[in-house]
């Protein structure tokens, strides 16, 4: 259960940092509310509670670039929080990946390649593979993905390494593309596998 310490202000707001779940890059630091933080966990988009307007703010409310929840933390002191988010499409207003103008890069290649399905969700192209397998419906994505399956299982039982990679790159991006149709992302995925790990004794 996440405990906030609001009373530890003044003004009763909390730094929040938000970090990319994907890439860890920080991409920006609003504060929040009880009110605010309550509506991130609903939400499932981080929502701040903004000094100049006086209320409530979702962060791309008017753009459409949310910051969708994966996870929370709150730090030792109960005093600051640590945002775990997918974005989607740049964080700051004027156009920059990050509210601190950096880059937003993956440093593998499976986040990068996470990061362009995510994309090609939010932003459809008639020119994308990806945008028309999700445009066709969750059970053409998972057929796709039992056929892919079934043609790595093949090629294991031959001796063609080449074919057999090929075989299963192809599963695995397309796993991908069935994770972002379902709503989630490899990030959601690690945590599950993180957790397990650490159950271990």
């Amino acid at each position: 259960m996440m405990i906030a310490d609001f009373d530890k202000y003044p003004d009763g707001l909390l730094p929040a940092v938000v970090q990319d779940a994907r890439t860890k890059t920080v991409l920006m630091l609003g504060f929040m509310n009880a009110e605010a933080l309550a509506a991130t966990q609903i939400l499932g988009r981080v929502t701040f509670y903004s000094r100049s307007k006086q209320r409530l703010w979702t962060k791309g409310e008017t753009s459409g670039n949310y910051l969708l929840v994966s996870q929370m933390l709150m730090d030792c002191d109960n005093d600051t929080l640590l945002i775990k988010a997918l974005p989607q499409g740049p964080t700051c207003h004027t156009g920059a990946a990050t509210c601190f103008n950096e880059a937003n890069e993956a440093v593998h290649f499976l986040d990068q390649l996470d990061a362009v399905i995510a994309q090609r969700k939010a932003e459809p192209s008639q020119d994308s593979y990806t945008a028309k397998l999700l445009a066709r419906g969750i059970n053409k994505v998972a057929q796709k993905v039992g056929e892919e399956a079934v043609e790595l299982v093949i090629e294991a039982k031959d001796d063609n390494p080449d074919l057999f990679l090929g075989e299963a790159a192809d599963l695995l991006f397309h796993y991908m593309v069935l994770l972002h149709a379902k709503g989630f992302g490899l990030a959601h995925v690690t945590q599950v596998l993180e957790a397990r790990h650490q159950k271990k004794p």
